[in-house]
């Protein structure tokens, strides 16, 4: 398996509730290297870019609104097939359907309100963790 980086993300929901701490613990347990971090209110016109591909559908305003709507913790993480392995630790998108042991399934309340996100595939890290870092602010 290739080391590969990885972009996620701490919600609104999740920093309003004081997960930050735990989520980071899980993120270092499991071996990731947080190679950039940073806590940020998301200008709307870069959460507009981060879900580009869901313009002109009827969730993407509430999808703008909600990530816009308080800090999250912006993070680029590091490891062996890191994009499957965070998409894992997160668990399904429903903490509905997510396993116990997943963050989602421990920390989340609803699909709305689901504590992470994270990258889909390695094209859209490489998107996402551009439009969130600039090359100088990850660690080597």
């Amino acid at each position: 398996m290739a080391t590969e980086r990885t972009y996620a993300m701490i919600k609104p929901d999740g920093v309003q509730r004081n997960l930050v701490g735990e989520i980071v613990s899980r993120i270092e347990a499991k071996g990731f290297r947080i190679v950039g971090m940073k806590l940020m209110h998301i200008p709307r016109a870069t959460a507009e870019r981060h879900y580009g591909e869901h313009v002109g559908k009827p969730f993407f305003e509430g999808l703008v609104a909600f990530i816009t709507s308080g800090p999250v913790v912006a993070m680029v993480l590091e490891g062996e097939n890191a994009i499957a392995e965070w998409r894992k630790m997160m668990g399904a998108t429903n903490p509905k359907d997510a396993a116990p042991g997943t963050i989602r399934g421990d920390l989340a309340s609803t699909i709305d309100h689901n504590v992470a996100h994270g990258s889909d595939g390695a094209a859209t890290a490489e998107r996402e963790i551009g439009i969130f870092f600039e090359a100088s602010e990850l660690i080597d």
